[in-house]
């Protein structure tokens, strides 16, 4: 069977899901969805749940609530006139209806939208609303029986306004229970236009319907009426570490063999829960054992954000290269060359995602700016883990590894003059990637830890010295150019080490908020400790941060030449692609601004320029560098 979006639109909800939704079906006729070799899995929302207790001090909130009370949360993301909303409810009890409302209130009156099945397990129902109006705010509520509801707004595409505001967040400890009201607040004030949650919403591994409520109490408040973008990382299936290479199953304790240790119902049910209310994917065909993707694109007020599964495709290390530290993806050994384990055929986004990366890139329909969203960094910008005293050379768990794919990932990057946005790592850092040379790359931010009780990371080079060319004025002693333990270059612009892990106002706790300014083209980088005061303004940040760079030094190669001005006639502000002939290696592809651009290239010879409204599909014209920018003339475009 071919998997095309429409059938995967009708199915994807409810693969891998057993017996009706419905109120004939009790969740008391399926206790083990998961099979009887697992039934921890998601134990505190099947079977007999409302007589089972969490145990512990760090155990998730009751799921045995007032019925009035059964919508939990929900999150929305819309698109390409498409809206797409999950709303979460807490387990249902026998007798009660496996459905769920969604209603619009326009003109004063509220109306229903849609009916839709509660999707067991996981207890997820899944709205899809097309010819959606992008133009309009529109207050929302989700609905159960007579009594429960959960109310939002569905915002507009802010399209008009100048700055696009992001907030970058990640890693939030499930052994701090309870809301988190002084990350709202902020959160608040600031007022992002989209929430990207890079992974690690909850830690409850084997409970995600209890820790996935539990999230979504602690930020549906801020979900409730903005688009939220959430994809699932390692521990939220799981795992201690993943690297998913293509859906296989994991064998061994770490799981560093690669592919996923719980059954992919339950994977599916992970990923249906956190991310099923994202755009369609361009390529939705599952991986080995039915797991589902959701790699996608979306685009907010003229930014287009490319989102990426870091894990689902990455080779696993055990087998495929020497061990060389305590475990396989952990090298300690100073004397081993980062080369001998950069081998052929080892992937890290894998095929799929370099094809839609590579189209994702050419394609600026309603785009002025682009940014790519994964879980991970494409780099180990990290020196000390765990403890402030354990150094670790190389970590393969991040995106530095392996090497090639990741270069090729970050000229993809590279190409939409794009930045990257992240988590995961538990160490907030702003670097610049180099690919070939140092600063050649893209520039990107990990976000810290929301919450971080789990693991202490620390930038602390060994010499204690900073690199070539240090940050001018930064009050961070160890900034400037370095290898990572993988061999791969990078600048180090920012970092917030934690003081002390053991005090959670010292463990550098804290998220992102990433502003794209459409008028002048900059990204600016800020990163908030936990419990800041935003009002206090830019001094309240972790040192070395606010930090704001250019779109276009994204693209960090040395100019070598010039290709003739072009003259826009019929339109501004078109889309430029430059390619060298003598390799048909395409440099870049981005939307320009104002009625002229002198395209740059990096070595000698002749080039083709396709120039296009929305994408590089109108005029072509070759041309040979000219080492003086004066010399290379210009070139009137009709559009």
């Amino acid at each position: 069977m071919k998997f095309t979006r429409r059938l995967l639109l009708k199915v994807s909800p409810f693969l891998f899901w057993r017996g009706s939704s419905y109120a004939a079906a009790s969740p008391a006729e399926v206790p083990l969805p998961f099979g009887a070799d697992f039934p921890q899995l998601d134990s505190l929302a099947v079977g007999d749940w409302w007589t089972k207790k969490p145990k512990g001090n760090v155990a998730p909130p009751p799921m045995d609530v007032p019925r009035e009370d059964v919508v939990a949360f929900a999150l929305y993301t819309h698109d390409r006139g498409v809206l797409k909303m999950s709303a979460q409810l807490y387990p249902l009890k026998p007798g009660e209806p496996r459905e769920a409302r969604l209603e619009f209130q326009r003109d004063g009156a509220w109306t229903e939208a849609a009916k839709v099945a509660v999707v067991f397990p996981g207890w997820s129902a899944h709205f899809r609303i097309e010819q959606w109006d992008a133009s309009q705010d529109v207050p929302y509520r989700v609905r159960h029986g007579e009594k429960a509801l959960f109310e939002g707004l569905i915002r507009h595409d802010p399209v008009e306004k100048e700055v696009i505001t992001v907030a970058n967040m990640s890693c939030n400890s499930s052994r701090t229970t309870g809301l988190r009201p002084e990350i709202i607040d902020n959160l608040k004030a600031q007022d992002p236009d989209l929430l990207f949650f890079a992974g690690d919403q909850t830690y409850r591994h084997t409970e995600h319907t209890a820790g996935w409520i539990e999230f979504g109490l602690q930020f549906r408040d801020l979900m409730r009426d903005r688009p939220t973008i959430a994809i699932p990382d390692d521990h939220d299936v799981g795992h201690p570490n993943l690297w998913g290479e293509n859906g296989k199953h994991s064998a061994i304790p770490g799981n560093a063999d690669g592919g996923y240790m719980f059954p992919p119902e339950y994977v599916n049910q992970v990923q249906r829960q956190q991310s099923w209310h994202l755009p369609d994917s361009p390529d939705p065909a599952p991986v080995e054992r039915g797991i589902t993707v959701y790699f996608t694109s979306m685009r907010v007020g003229g930014v287009d954000f490319a989102i990426l599964e870091d894990r689902k495709f990455k080779s696993g290390p055990s087998g495929k290269i020497p061990q060389m530290g305590p475990r396989p993806d952990h090298i300690n050994d100073p004397n081993y060359d980062p080369k001998t384990i950069d081998l052929p055929g080892l992937q890290l986004l894998g095929e799929r995602q370099e094809k839609f990366l590579h189209e994702w890139g050419q394609d600026w329909t309603g785009a002025e700016m682009k940014a790519v969203l994964s879980q991970t960094a494409f780099c180990g910008a990290v020196h000390l883990h765990g403890k402030d005293k354990e150094r670790l050379l190389a970590d393969l768990d991040c995106n530095g590894w392996p090497q090639t794919p990741r270069n090729n990932a970050l000229k993809e990057i590279r190409r939409a003059w794009a930045v990257h946005l992240c988590g995961d790592q538990h160490l907030a850092v702003t670097v610049k990637n180099g690919i070939d040379e140092f600063g050649d790359g893209p520039y990107a931010f990990t976000s810290p830890a929301l919450v971080n009780t789990i693991y202490g990371r620390w930038w602390h080079p060994l010499d204690e010295k900073p690199g070539p060319n240090p940050l001018p004025g930064s009050p961070l002693p160890w900034t400037g150019d370095f290898h990572d333990g993988l061999g791969n270059k990078i600048s180090m612009m920012a970092y917030a080490n934690p003081p002390d892990i053991q005090d959670e106002k010292q463990r550098a706790d804290g998220y992102g908020v990433v502003k794209f300014n459409k008028k002048d083209r900059k990204i600016t980088f800020e990163c908030w400790p936990r419990f800041s005061d935003a009002k206090e303004g830019d001094k309240a940040q972790f040192p070395g941060w606010p930090i704001t760079v250019d779109m276009a030094a994204n693209d960090g190669r040395k100019v070598a030449g010039y290709l003739p001005e072009l003259k826009f006639e019929g339109a501004a502000n078109p889309v430029v692609q430059v390619i060298e002939d003598s390799t048909g290696d395409i440099l870049y592809t981005v939307r320009v601004q104002g009625s002229s651009f002198q395209p740059k290239v990096y070595a000698p010879g002749s080039y083709t320029v396709k120039v296009g409204r929305d994408k590089p599909e109108g005029s072509t014209l070759t041309a040979t560098a000219e080492t003086d920018a004066e010399k290379a003339g210009q070139k009137s475009i009709t559009l």
